[in-house]
């Protein structure tokens, strides 16, 4: 059986001193942009991250290795995405007793850094509820990993093609404390509003005693921090979603390959605005989630090491 978890030195030593570590994500890298972006993306977060003094963790499996700390050469290889899975929680265990290489997604991602002590995790967006639940029942894994795991995820609201208000219903029901900060509407992850209210953060301070008060009364389930992209790359798109759900309900395509066959097409018909916003916006995050690392770990807040 392959070792379950390998630490990059980096992120070990950072860990054993009680430096600040945010987990990332690698979907958005390896199936979340096209023609190389999701190298560029994945350097830009990681250097935002490092900016603030804090340190990196890009978190994937790589050759049935579940990996916190991807080298650079491994994130090129995903960022090519040629045999590299998407993987959610369920998804684990079968990557790696067949020794695949597989992206995580933001379940998967957080319950791999909380195992290796990471609190905080950064993404563009998190998975949700889609918008034909009703008839179909496709409400992703992320959810429930986030109902049960006491992390931290920094997002700018759900992925795009789903739906706002059905996912925040799921969250609120199962104690998931969702915040915006600086303002009192949830993002719509390309647009900075959704027009659903959610409660108001003013500061990541203000996050970080709240995420303190949350583990103090024994609550289990995540917080969610949501930014808002910010408004020089905020737009709207409903129209080309739209569209893009109806040829995939033409299509057949369901399921787990449903989200990023969506993402893309999506990203087909608007063009490279599409991109540059979504790099914008996991740039903004990545700015947030060291930030929020950092004050955490200035108070001790940590977990113990390993899968348990």
């Amino acid at each position: 059986m392959v070792e379950p978890l390998k630490v990059s030195e980096d992120v070990k030593q950072a860990l054993t001193r009680g430096c600040p570590v945010v987990a990332v994500e690698s979907v958005v890298i390896a199936h979340g942009l096209p023609g190389g972006k999701g190298r560029e993306a994945a350097q830009k977060v990681c250097g935002v991250v490092r900016e603030r003094g804090v340190v990196p963790a890009v978190i994937g499996v790589v050759d049935g290795r579940v990996t916190v700390g991807l080298s650079d050469e491994e994130i090129s290889v995903f960022a090519r995405g040629e045999g590299v899975l998407k993987a959610s929680t369920r998804e684990l265990a079968g990557a790696v007793a067949k020794r695949l290489s597989a992206a995580t997604t933001v379940s998967a991602t957080v319950h791999i850094a909380m195992a290796a002590g990471i609190i905080v995790t950064v993404t563009g967006g998190i998975g949700g509820v889609h918008r034909d639940a009703s008839s179909t029942f496709d409400i992703s894994s992320d959810l429930w990993q986030l109902a049960n795991t006491p992390a931290v995820v920094v997002c700018a609201g759900v992925k795009t093609v789903l739906d706002v208000q059905a996912t925040l219903e799921w969250l609120e029901t199962h104690q998931v404390g969702v915040y915006a900060l600086g303002s009192d509407e949830f993002p719509a992850f390309y647009s900075a509003g959704s027009g659903c209210r959610v409660e108001k953060v003013d500061t990541i301070e203000e996050a970080a005693e709240i995420y303190k008060s949350r583990i103090g009364l024994g609550l289990r389930g995540a917080m969610v921090l949501a930014v808002p992209v910010p408004k020089e790359h905020s737009f709207e798109l409903e129209e080309p979603i739209s569209q893009a759900i109806e040829e995939a309900r033409e299509q057949g395509i369901t399921g787990s390959a449903l989200t990023p066959w969506l993402l893309k097409r999506v990203q087909e018909m608007v063009g490279k605005k599409a991109v540059e916003t979504n790099i914008a916006l996991l740039e903004n995050n990545a700015s947030a989630a060291a930030e929020m690392a950092a004050m955490l770990a200035s108070d001790g807040e940590s977990r113990k090491i390993g899968f348990h």
